[in-house]
C-alpha cells in the first residue's frame, strides 16, 4: 500500500494505474437491488438478448462507481470531499466477465484556503481489450501538508457587516 499523498506532493500530468476488477453478474444484481433500477437491459437475459447488445449490460453509474473504487487507492490522497463529476461520457457498455482498470492524470491543482486545494482529475475506466468505456473529470478537495497562505479575497469587515458584493459565492445549480 502506498503512502498517502496530500496537495504539496501532486503535480499537474502525473498519472497513475489501478488494480483491476472482473465484473459478475452478482456486481448487476447487488448495484440493481441497492438502487431500486431492475431495467430488463441489465437483469434480464432473454430481454437483453434481443437488444444490439446482445446479453445484459451493466448499469453506467455501477461503472462510475467501479471508477470511483478502483481510483480510491491509486493514488491514495487526503481527500476531503468529492466537489463534482464533470464531462463523464459513457462510451462503450460493461459486460459481465469484463475486467476493468482506472487509469488517472491530475489535471490541474488549485489552493482553496489555507488546508487545502481543489484538484481536478482525469480518469478513464478501460476494459481488458484497452477500450475507454468511460471517462471524465473528477474534482476533489485535497488536504494539504501545511496550512497555505491565506487568500486576500475578503476585505476588512466595519461594523460586524460585509461590505455588498465583497465575496464572490459560486452556487452548483441542477441541470
Amino acid at each position: 500500500m502506498s503512502d498517502v499523498l496530500y496537495l504539496e506532493d501532486l503535480e499537474v500530468g502525473r498519472t497513475w494505474k489501478s488494480l483491476s476488477r472482473t465484473l459478475t453478474e452478482t456486481d448487476i444484481v447487488g448495484f440493481a437491488g441497492m438502487t431500486g433500477d431492475y431495467d430488463p437491459l441489465h437483469v434480464d437475459r432473454e430481454f437483453a438478448a434481443e437488444t444490439p447488445y446482445g446479453k445484459p449490460i451493466a448499469h453506467g453509474l455501477l461503472g462510475l462507481s467501479l471508477m470511483a473504487g478502483l481510483s480510491s487507492t491509486c493514488p491514495r490522497v487526503r481527500t476531503m470531499a468529492l466537489v463534482r463529476v464533470d464531462q463523464w461520457m459513457f462510451h462503450r457498455p460493461i459486460f459481465i466477465g469484463d475486467t476493468v482498470h482506472v487509469l488517472t492524470e491530475v489535471e490541474s491543482i488549485t489552493p482553496r484556503g489555507r488546508r487545502s486545494g481543489e484538484v481536478i482529475w482525469f480518469r478513464k475506466l478501460i476494459n481488458q481489450r484497452g477500450e475507454c468505456v468511460q471517462s471524465g473529470r473528477i474534482s476533489t478537495l485535497v488536504s494539504s501538508h501545511s496550512f497555505l497562505p491565506r487568500a486576500s479575497a475578503v476585505p476588512p469587515m466595519k461594523s460586524g457587516k460585509l461590505k455588498p458584493n465583497a465575496l464572490k459565492v459560486e452556487i452548483a445549480q441542477d441541470e
